[in-house]
């Protein structure tokens, strides 16, 4: 699999919105069964894009606050 070269521009709100719509339109159309397998494929997939261990660290804590788990590095 290609990797593509990162954008160094931010997103719009509504490029956002549009990414968002498709990341859920297309876990519910691979089902329940598989959602948790996509989402573990696509953030190890965002993980090596981001490719900065400190950022990627600091995103894992954000996406656990106040879901009653700490993330531990």
């Amino acid at each position: 699999m290609a990797l593509v070269t990162p954008k160094t521009t931010a997103m719009t709100d509504s490029d956002l919105d549009a990414v968002y719509t498709n990341l859920c339109k297309t876990m519910t159309q691979l089902g329940e069964s598989q959602s948790s397998m996509f989402l573990a494929r696509f953030a190890l997939l965002a993980i090596d894009r981001i490719a900065d261990a400190e950022t990627t660290q600091q995103l894992i804590a954000a996406a656990a606050e106040d879901l009653g788990a700490a993330a531990h590095p």
